[in-house]
């Protein structure tokens, strides 16, 4: 008689890895989504005043945060191994390449900026899907070129790395899309420095940068560089918004009123009175602008929290691991996370110029969701393996149903 063997099903795997959850990761996220959702469609709400229903960007939303918690359930259940083999990074990186280039021809231009490839009513945009990419592709060839013990910038293994860095950053910045550059290159060094750190590198990276970047920036608009153009106009409002109030300025100036307006505790959610055709994209790239006016400090310092929250957790998982390719990923979403962050509120306080950069889990947009979702899910593969070892070794954690057993 033939023996069988039973295997087990991968969906039934799955949902017993549920147990090994990070309730630190789960809650902050679902509670991110959940807000994201709801100031959405209150931010959405002057859009009637164009013809568009404000329930249609819920729908859309609401089910962008369905299609993003799938996507961490999917990547936190994913062997790791897969993401680290050779034809998944070449096929990855041919395919981002040719997303970046088709973009630059057939993009659809939106604020200025030809990032977003049209696919009926879905948009996608490549530039959020090079951050996730960048994470994966670099975490993995700079730990392997630290497992032949030599340093990655100083091994002929990162020559290879840095041109596609290179080249997809400048494919980026050519759209022109500067937020989504930074925010690229900030994951790339900091992924470098936490690869190779030197004390040399981290004074320059931290000091030495905004400085120079600053200091440039303002000569180039002194100078007159800059001579018309979307992106021009917002370094110069950026420098001077409310001498520019009837023109360029006019974002800020009314960013500003709403804060104003907020105060302490809000006007309510829902009875923004800047969202009513002041602030243009309310519920995206000043959506921040509208949660401050609605939800008042109290609202933005929860929703600052949460998001706080999550990184931490992300920085922690990080620096518990002992592989360090996982180390690496945890640091490169972490500052995905928190750099997107700064350049959002920072556009909306008039820290920064204006780039376009959405906030995390909160702005509309389904690019984002779910290269945020997906993000997040690796970094919950990565807790799982770390409680099943602590259980392994009789060490109690703390998982999504409570206390381990």
């Amino acid at each position: 008689m033939r023996k069988t063997t039973i295997r087990p099903r991968p969906w039934r795997t799955a949902w017993h890895n549920m147990r090994y959850w990070d309730y630190f990761l789960l809650v902050p996220y679902l509670l991110l989504c959940l807000t994201g959702v709801v100031m959405v469609y209150s931010a959405s709400a002057g859009l009637s005043i164009q013809g568009i229903s404000p329930r249609s960007y819920l729908i859309k939303q609401a089910l962008y945060a369905v299609i993003g918690f799938c996507c961490v359930f999917f990547f936190a259940n994913f062997p790791m191994q897969r993401l680290r083999t050779r034809r998944f990074l070449r096929d990855s990186t041919v395919v981002m390449f040719l997303l970046l280039t088709v973009v630059l021809v057939i993009g659809r231009a939106i604020n200025g900026a030809k990032g977003w490839i049209s696919l009926g009513p879905i948009n996608i945009q490549p530039a959020e899907f090079c951050k996730l990419y960048f994470i994966l592709y670099l975490g993995d060839r700079m730990a392997r070129a630290r497992q032949r013990g030599t340093h990655f910038l100083e091994s002929s293994a990162a020559i290879g790395p840095l041109v596609v860095a290179i080249v997809f950053i400048m494919l980026i910045f050519a759209q022109p899309d500067t937020g989504g550059a930074a925010i690229n290159f900030a994951i790339i060094a900091v992924m470098v420095l936490a690869c190779d750190f030197r004390w040399s590198y981290g004074i320059g990276a931290l000091i030495g940068f905004p400085l120079v970047g600053y200091f440039l920036l303002e000569k180039a608009v002194e100078s007159g560089l800059f001579h018309g153009g979307y992106r021009a106009q917002r370094f110069i409002a950026f420098m001077n918004p409310f001498g520019n109030a009837s023109g360029s300025g006019s974002q800020l100036v009314n960013s500003y009123y709403a804060i104003s307006n907020g105060g302490v505790f809000g006007v309510g959610l829902g009875n923004s009175i800047q969202k009513m055709g002041y602030l243009p994209e309310p519920n995206t790239d000043f959506i921040m602008s509208i949660a401050s006016e609605e939800l008042g400090l109290v609202g933005v310092s929860l929703i600052l929290g949460l998001l706080l929250c999550l990184i931490c957790r992300i920085i922690l998982i990080g620096v518990r691991s002992r592989s360090l390719y996982q180390t690496l990923i945890c640091y490169g979403t972490a500052t995905f996370m928190m750099v997107e962050t700064f350049f959002n509120i920072g556009g909306v306080l008039g820290l920064l110029p204006i780039t376009g950069v959405t906030f995390p889990f909160i702005s509309y947009g389904g690019s984002s969701m779910l290269v945020l979702s997906s993000a997040v899910g690796i970094v919950m593969n990565i807790s799982v393996q770390q409680n099943k070892e602590q259980l392994q070794m009789g060490q109690p954690f703390i998982s999504a149903e409570g206390s381990g057993d």
